[in-house]
């Protein structure tokens, strides 16, 4: 450790060291496996997708030796397990998202935490626990919306599912270790210097990719770590350190961070439809507008986003089934026209579609102050003659207007149950139920067939 304090720094790998003895509070559990199931779900569901082969061909080609178990697929290195498990969460951008900013956070910490929990032999409790351990790292330390680094880092052109990724998983990994606080700061430093991720890379295969690496970066970080690696730990708190490379003109820092009050899992948001987080609000209005413009022309659609929105999901013609993703114009016309914005409507079938494709060049779209993320408000003329408005105040899947249990399983279902087959329903149960010993060995069992 550095003779000078470092605060963040020593907060966070102290917080990392005291994983093994800590408990959680029920509610922190059941979101734990709420985000499991979730995570799972569209992990497995993007089984087929581009990404996830070419990656997993690469994955298996090292041969590499271990019991990380690869979702579907064989077992090898939990590095690399977590590379493809992570890069398969995010392929189909319908994984969790931060409330605060720090992005996909589901996505790399589940990933880590399953990967060496196979590869260990951990007990569910202690997997849950590397899980809980990873996502408050990276929720905290990413968090701090657009007072802190949090959008800042986004309007950069950083992606903070990869920048803040590699610590969460470091951090997942450094827990299950059972590293102690010296050798977590180490397992953070090395974390810190991989950082990276670009937005220019979304609408293309990179951007899963992103959280995948994050995964499997920080599982090498703190492999490091624990056989006596030594990295610069004060890379969280000095000026020339990850936030002064990443805002140079040091507009922003990161924020103070604190373990001892609240929960950030219980702050997640999961998605109810399988697009770029960003257009989900208006996408609310335009569904519940639907009804009312069946078989009825469009004329002309404007729409007020909140700051920012643009940056992330502003593809204006999108020409593929990923820009499709990053686009809200295209998502308020899958919206009008009364589709739910599912996996098989981001599809070169859809894009086709022409009561869909000949509203996107109708819709204009405007960042308003005023609105913060999770509210939108829109605005449809119609060919008739008519003008209809909609608004969304909070944004389903927010944490205070969640998805249920209920809207969790049956995600879960429509995105696993066409890969999985039978086996849907008992992975599921599993899932649920992963605080049971011996829920882990059942999940395993079941992916990987």
């Amino acid at each position: 450790m550095n003779a000078t304090p470092t605060p963040r720094g020593d907060l966070t790998a102290a917080f990392i060291a005291g994983a093994p003895g800590r408990t959680y509070p029920p509610d922190v559990i059941d979101m734990a496996k709420r985000c499991l199931v979730d995570w799972m779900g569209v992990a497995v569901g993007a089984a087929g997708e581009g990404a996830t082969a070419s990656v997993r061909r690469v994955a298996e080609g090292w041969g590499a030796a271990g019991n990380g178990q690869i979702l579907l697929g064989p077992k090898t290195a939990p590095a690399l397990a977590a590379l493809v498990n992570g890069t398969m969460a995010h392929c189909m951008d319908y994984d969790d998202s931060h409330f605060n900013g720090g992005g996909h956070v589901g996505a790399p910490t589940w990933a880590a935490a399953l990967a060496l929990a196979s590869h260990l032999g951990l007990s569910e409790r202690e997997t849950l626990g590397g899980f809980i351990t990873g996502f408050e790292v990276m929720g905290r330390l990413g968090g701090g919306g657009w007072e802190r680094m949090a959008r800042p880092l986004q309007v950069r052109g950083f992606h903070p599912t990869s920048v803040w990724g590699r610590l969460g998983a470091a951090a997942v990994a450094g827990a299950l270790l059972g590293l102690d606080e010296a050798r977590a700061a180490h397992a953070l430093g090395v974390a810190a210097t991989t950082v990276g991720g670009l937005n220019a890379s979304f609408g293309t295969m990179s951007k899963p990719f992103h959280a995948g690496k994050a995964a499997m970066d920080g599982i090498l970080a703190a492999q490091l770590a624990a056989e006596g690696f030594e990295a610069a730990t004060h890379l969280l708190d000095a000026d020339n350190g990850l936030a002064g490379a990443l805002i140079q003109d040091r507009s922003t820092s990161m924020q103070p961070v604190q373990f001892t009050e609240g929960w950030e899992v219980l702050r997640n948001e999961f998605k109810p439809y399988a697009c770029c987080r960003a257009a989900h609000p208006v996408l609310d209005a335009a569904r519940a507008l639907a009804p009312r413009i069946a078989g009825r022309e469009v004329a002309r659609v404007r729409s007020w986003l909140h700051q920012g929105a643009l940056v992330l999901a502003g593809k204006t013609d999108p020409r593929t089934p990923l820009e499709g993703k990053f686009s809200t114009a295209y998502c308020i016309a899958l919206g009008l026209r009364g589709h739910a914005a599912v996996a098989t409507d981001f599809t070169e079938e859809r894009l086709r579609d022409p009561a869909v494709m000949d509203i996107v060049p109708r819709v204009t779209c405007q960042e308003t102050p005023d609105l913060e993320r999770y509210e939108a408000r829109l605005e449809v003329e119609l060919a008739d003659g008519e003008t209809l408005h909609g608004e969304t105040a909070i944004v389903l899947g927010h944490p205070d207007n969640p998805m249920s249990w209920d809207d969790l399983e049956t995600k879960f279902v429509g995105v696993a149950g066409p890969v999985l087959g039978s086996d849907t329903r008992p992975l599921l149960a599993a899932l649920r139920d992963f605080d049971r010993p011996g829920a882990l060995a059942e999940v395993l069992a079941l992916v990987a067939r």
